[in-house]
């Protein structure tokens, strides 16, 4: 390990959290992870990290904590209290939550934390599982420049797109944009594969060439194998895209920002969460489509 680096504790080692961590631990990163499964601490420190029974003992000794966990409760519940991120980290630590949450929670930590001497990035991610795995993120960031410029070499290890997008929140209003894209572009990918089927064209053949045209987008090339193998083994779950939806619809309410599309496709989210697929990679919204063109799923 390379003693100029600082060092790091990891909040958060779930299907994001632990490659992204084992990423840091490659680079040189001195990493201690806590998470609340012991199996997947275990993982981290099979990788060469190390393991903390607690939040407050992962982030005693850090120079640079970063949180990755589902929603803003969990974020929440990390950071503050007796045994959180802010009673626990010292003064001038760098808190770079990489979490997908609302931008008023982001706005509030960073000014909660700053009473504490700690500074805040809101960096939340774009990739999915893959992303993760291959450290190719897209990474948006809130906050102030000098913390940004700080964590640069850091989030290097993390990603391949990163840009400061303005104030605290802003990472997550930018991550918010991003989920709607990719929501509508799962329907519409959805529901074109079901069209193609029912016509009898060869699905595979036509996903290549309309992938190689102005239809073609990242989630169709990440997504492609698991609408042609039916795999939907969770890179992305629907649960955390309809909080994403919950988010975006929220964040453009308050802004007096209409979604007209992206409303109809959080509803259709919200029906494949209630009918058992929330678990399910958000590729699995193909079932909705087939459910609702009248096929047995």
């Amino acid at each position: 390990m390379s003693s100029n680096l600082p060092k790091v504790a990891w909040i958060g080692l779930g299907i994001m959290g632990s490659p992204m961590s084992e990423n840091l631990v490659g680079a040189g990163y001195d990493v201690t992870g806590y998470t609340l499964e012991q199996d997947k601490i275990d993982r981290l420190t099979a990788a060469g990290g190390k393991g903390a029974a607690s939040v407050a003992e992962a982030v005693r000794e850090a120079d640079v904590v970063i949180t990755m966990v589902p929603a803003s409760p969990q974020v929440e519940a990390v950071a503050y209290g007796p045994d959180g991120i802010l009673e626990n980290a010292r003064p001038g630590t760098l808190l770079i939550d990489m979490s997908s949450i609302t931008p008023r929670t982001s706005v509030d930590l960073a000014a909660n934390a700053r009473e504490k001497g700690i500074r805040v990035l809101d960096a939340p991610v774009s990739g999915g599982e893959a992303g993760a795995v291959e450290a190719v993120l897209s990474i948006m960031a809130g906050g102030e420049r000098a913390d940004f410029d700080e964590a640069l070499p850091l989030l290097r290890a993390l990603g391949k797109t990163i840009v400061l997008c303005g104030p605290h929140g802003s990472g997550q209003t930018v991550k918010a944009a991003n989920q709607l894209i990719v929501a509508v572009n799962i329907q519409a990918c959805a529901e074109a594969v079901v069209f193609l089927e029912k016509s009898g064209v060869d699905l595979a053949a036509a996903l290549d060439v309309l992938n190689g045209g102005l239809a073609g987008s990242t989630v169709l090339t990440r997504k492609k194998d698991n609408f042609l193998k039916r795999d939907f083994a969770p890179g992305f779950r629907i649960d955390l895209h309809h909080k994403d939806m919950g988010i975006v619809t929220d964040a453009a309410r308050g802004v007096g920002s209409a979604l007209p599309v992206g409303a109809v496709v959080a509803q259709l989210i919200a029906s494949s969460r209630a009918q058992g697929d929330g678990g399910l990679d958000h590729s699995a919204l193909l079932r909705s489509v087939e459910r609702l063109s009248g096929d047995r799923v």
